[in-house]
């Protein structure tokens, strides 16, 4: 892919700005890969905790509408605060995460080392259990198309001997939608879909290779997306995706948090190796969305060969942060380079390639 001027991006892209360690990533990311390669609208939001209590965390409201309406939003990584945050900042109430909105919540993995990719309703106002029929329909129905998309076996998996009624009914809803909506596409790609017990469902993760989705509900997400992340590599390389059932309106992010032990060290004007991957593709799986609703291919094949430099730098040229090293089982300072030397590799790896 070769380009000598901007890539012209047809509509906004909201971004939804964060905290601490991930917001100065976030802030790099954009003035190294989208600036100097986009033309690009983005209708700004700061989420920053200290911004939203000012705000009384209208912001966030006002962001959840301007995704809404432009239907693409990337959202860096937020602090949701505890009882020490609110002391810490002095805020006015405990805010929520503000992933509060309803929709549908997929973590799923930049190619690298994650194996298994999974989908997981939120719930809001959790632990209360507030779904209903409609909520886990349109939850069953985004899980079937994710997996036509990527051409994967799906499997959902509850705790329905125990919960009878609860998990019952997402077995249920499941089943009769499969049957009677999915089952001849599912068949015809050579893929299928199967209700498995979430402790059995576990044990199958852990021994096998991946290649299938997991739809699960909103704490078993929670827990089995950080196994996931971390047993086969690192949660820096984990994406989070928030979609509604007809795909359309969609929201990027890390999975991950503001990594604050790093930004603790930042402060004191010490080097950190805080893994910007999953930062990076929460900016290309939005580009990627915004170019296929606006038809501009060109957009996508840009998203696409960063998220490869990204890849290829750690896998063709061996450069990683700190986290990928020790999941290698490297532990010499010499095995793992800083954030800044990282982008600065992945950078050099997308010059090349679009010059191609």
């Amino acid at each position: 892919m070769a380009t000598a001027s901007k890539i012209k991006v047809k509509n906004p892209v909201v971004e939804l700005d964060g905290d601490e360690m991930t917001r100065i990533i976030w802030k790099s990311i954009k003035e190294r890969f989208i600036f100097p390669y986009l033309d690009i609208d983005l209708k700004y939001y700061d989420l920053g905790l200290e911004y939203r209590d000012q705000t009384n965390d209208q912001v966030t409201l006002d962001a959840a509408e301007a995704i809404k309406k432009y239907s693409v939003g990337v959202k860096c990584a937020t602090i949701t605060p505890d009882e020490a945050r609110v002391k810490e900042f002095n805020l006015k109430q405990m805010w929520l995460s503000p992933i509060r909105t309803a929709g549908y919540y997929y973590p799923t993995k930049p190619p690298l080392l994650v194996p298994v990719e999974r989908a997981r309703p939120v719930v809001r106002q959790e632990p209360r259990h507030d779904n209903t029929d409609e909520s886990i329909t349109g939850f069953a129905h985004a899980s079937f198309k994710l997996a036509l998309d990527k051409k994967l076996p799906l499997y959902m998996s509850t705790k329905n001997t125990i919960l009878k009624k609860y998990d019952g009914r997402f077995k249920d809803i499941f089943q009769e939608l499969y049957d009677t909506q999915y089952k001849a596409e599912f068949e015809a790609k050579g893929i299928w879909y199967e209700h498995r017990l979430i402790d059995d469902m576990v044990a199958q993760m852990i021994k096998s290779t991946g290649g299938y989705i997991m739809a699960l509900k909103n704490y078993d997400g929670d827990v089995q997306s950080d196994i996931v992340a971390q047993g086969f590599g690192s949660l820096g390389l984990m994406t989070s995706v928030l979609i509604t059932p007809d795909g359309k309106t969609f929201e990027s992010e890390a999975a991950h948090g503001t990594v604050t032990r790093h930004y603790r060290e930042h402060q004191k004007g010490r080097e950190t190796s805080t893994n910007p991957i999953a930062s990076i593709f929460a900016w290309t799986r939005g580009l990627i969305q915004r170019g296929k609703l606006d038809g501009t291919p060109e957009l996508v094949e840009f998203a696409e060969a960063l998220e490869k430099a990204c890849v290829d730098t750690v896998d063709a040229d061996g450069v990683m942060t700190k986290d990928l090293a020790l999941a290698c089982g490297k532990t010499g300072r010499g095995d793992y380079v800083t954030t800044n030397e990282y982008l600065d590799a992945v950078e050099k790896r997308l010059k090349a390639t679009l010059k191609q």
